[in-house]
């Protein structure tokens, strides 16, 4: 899959950072700036359990955080401040690291800073090998594969045409995977999914990876 396959200390800004990742592996999609972001707190949120495996509540969490103003749209707003405790608790998040977290994405919003989500715990540290990092649980790699059959917008990879996904689009399959724990959650939240599946599959403009 293409998850996380940007280094850390990488800026996200840099398509020599993100093109050097993506030739040492063929890549089966592309995913816009902001769902990269997710991806990375979701690693982090994975590892602060100790985890193997990133679950889809790890990335629904990163989705969150990083994208919350444009994701709120799905909700009634005089519902949004009961979703957003409802969402924290799916997430698992502290309201310790819920703060910090905020802070730190607080200050990517800062032209001029580069993004490492190292930063704000500390001294900066060598970045972990790839295989070393936690990889997306079966559960999650199928919703990233029903996410790229669904992706209405493509890109050229290595000679091929490749999905690239947004965080409308994940959120879809998300939504879609009967049966799961966490689907049966966001279906009590009065989540709009008919414009949310609008969004994803017919989007108003085309996304920037």
């Amino acid at each position: 899959m293409g998850f996380l396959r940007r280094k850390f200390d990488a800026k996200p800004g840099s398509r020599a950072a993100r093109a050097k990742v993506a030739d040492r592996k063929a890549a089966t999609h592309r995913v816009t700036l902001d769902l990269a972001r997710a991806q990375a707190f979701a690693v982090m949120l994975a590892k602060s359990r100790k985890a193997q495996a990133i679950e889809a509540p790890d990335l629904l969490a990163g989705m969150y955080i990083c994208n919350w103003d444009r994701l709120s749209l799905y909700w009634q707003e005089e519902d949004r401040d009961e979703i957003e405790s409802f969402l924290r608790g799916i997430c698992r998040i502290s309201p310790e690291r819920w703060h910090a977290w905020i802070e730190m994405y607080d200050g990517l919003r800062h032209p001029g800073e580069s993004w490492s989500i190292l930063k704000p715990f500390g001294k900066r540290e060598k970045a972990p090998a790839l295989d070393s990092e936690p990889r997306p649980s079966g559960a999650l790699e199928a919703i990233l594969k029903r996410a790229e059959e669904i992706a209405p917008s493509r890109d050229s990879s290595g000679g091929q045409s490749v999905p690239i996904l947004t965080s409308e689009c994940v959120l879809l399959c998300i939504v879609r995977s009967f049966g799961s724990e966490l689907t049966r959650k966001l279906a009590i939240t009065g989540l709009d999914a008919q414009r949310l599946e609008r969004d994803a599959l017919f989007p108003r403009r085309p996304p920037l990876s």
